[in-house]
């Protein structure tokens, strides 16, 4: 996916501090003699600027910077400018002393994030596209859509495939997927962390397909992308971890038994598999989960240093009645993933039953703790399903077991 490159968003986005960029000029602690002469600048910058005459806004707002290089606009316009031209190495410094000025100046950061992306400084721009969202941007489409494909990106190749998941369904749910997105959607749907997508030729056609498939299930529209998936079987059907990328497709579109058979499919391709193991594991809970202890004993067997697998394996222990037993499973899991509600209440259940009444007495009021601390879209209330065990955090511990 391409940046935003036409000239409206900096005449937008240069708006938005314009007033707080002229206070901060004007109390910028420096000598107003030459306040005249800064003002007229300034009003010339942005008719040149507005007018797309962008040699003569750059002239303009370099002079106007050399008399007060606190005046924000005037560098957010350089950095505007500059990354509109592909400079990104000019425009991340630009959109930094912005930031020194305004650090609560949330576009600024994602615009760094931006330039940072697109000069391969992946971890700094992780930071600076999540400061923006937690400082929050300009209402405007095209920044949105870009910062959630590039943030996507970012987090597939860093392995945190759920929340790359997240970023990228909403830019499929938005409407707004072109065919970049949709490669990295179907990268993501099947834990690839190459930097660069597949070039070769069935390799590129199954990734197409898997992320329209999961782009159309972002959408809630599971007919149609199971048909994609469809295509995938037919022309790849032993593709790396293609079954895993379906089987979660079908548990999303509410068809567990349809992605338990794609589990199995998987381990038969790969017998060492342990993602496909506690997916069984995790699917099968609530469902039959005396079927899925055994998968999730395998994968806690070939991986014991996944404390998610320990987790899933606690859960269906607990589900069979086999306490003792999950009880030790969801120490793990709790020493892994501190501060997460469900596994609290799952060891409240567990140590009551073995008859371990104030430790069952201090896992449940950690629960309730927590759970009226997490209110907001990470709350734990109710039971958890089988795509959603825990928060994505520590679905995120899962990817660890792309690396067997």
């Amino acid at each position: 996916m391409r940046p935003p490159k036409q000239i409206g968003i900096i005449a937008l986005l240069a708006a938005l501090i314009a007033g707080a960029a002229g206070a901060n000029c004007a109390q910028s602690g420096s000598k107003p003699a030459p306040e005249t002469e800064f003002r007229a600048l300034v009003s010339k910058a942005a008719a040149a600027r507005d007018a797309e005459r962008l040699d003569e806004a750059v002239a303009l707002n370099r002079k106007a910077l050399r008399i007060n290089p606190r005046w924000a606009e005037g560098w957010w316009t350089l950095g505007a400018i500059d990354y509109d031209a592909d400079r990104y190495a000019e425009a991340a410094l630009e959109f930094k002393k912005v930031i020194a000025l305004e650090p609560r100046h949330g576009t600024a950061h994602a615009m760094l994030g931006l330039c940072q992306f697109r000069l391969g400084q992946d971890g700094e721009a992780l930071k600076s596209l999540e400061a923006a969202k937690a400082i929050g941007i300009a209402d405007d489409e095209q920044l949105r859509r870009v910062m959630l494909y590039d943030e996507g990106v970012l987090l597939r190749r860093a392995g945190r495939f759920e929340a790359a998941r997240s970023a990228l369904g909403s830019l499929c749910q938005g409407g707004a997927a072109d065919q970049d997105a949709v490669i990295a959607m179907g990268m993501v749907a099947l834990w690839m962390t190459d930097a660069q997508p597949p070039t070769d030729g069935q390799a590129a056609q199954a990734t197409m397909h898997v992320g329209r498939g999961a782009c159309l299930g972002a959408r809630k529209n599971f007919d149609a992308g199971r048909q994609e998936f469809e295509l995938v079987a037919a022309l790849a059907p032993h593709f790396r971890k293609f079954h895993l990328a379906y089987g979660r497709f079908l548990e999303d579109a509410g068809d567990s038994a349809g992605a338990i058979r794609q589990y199995k499919l998987e381990i038969e391709d790969d017998p060492s598999s342990i993602l496909a193991r506690f997916c069984i594991g995790a699917a099968e809970y609530k469902v039959d989960s005396a079927a899925g202890v055994p998968y999730a004993e395998e994968a806690v067997r070939l991986a014991p240093e996944l404390p998610y697998a320990h987790y899933v394996l606690g859960l269906l222990l607990l589900d069979v009645g086999e306490f003792s037993r999950a009880v030790p499973e969801l120490e793990i899991a709790r020493k892994a993933f501190p501060g997460e509600a469900r596994v609290e209440l799952a060891l409240g259940s567990a140590y009551a039953h073995v008859g371990r009444a104030e430790d069952a007495a201090r896992s449940r009021a950690e629960f309730q703790r927590l759970t009226q601390a997490q209110r907001s879209e990470n709350a734990t209330e109710g039971a958890p399903g089988t795509t959603g065990l825990l928060q994505s955090e520590i679905k995120d511990g899962m990817d660890g077991a792309k690396k067997h």
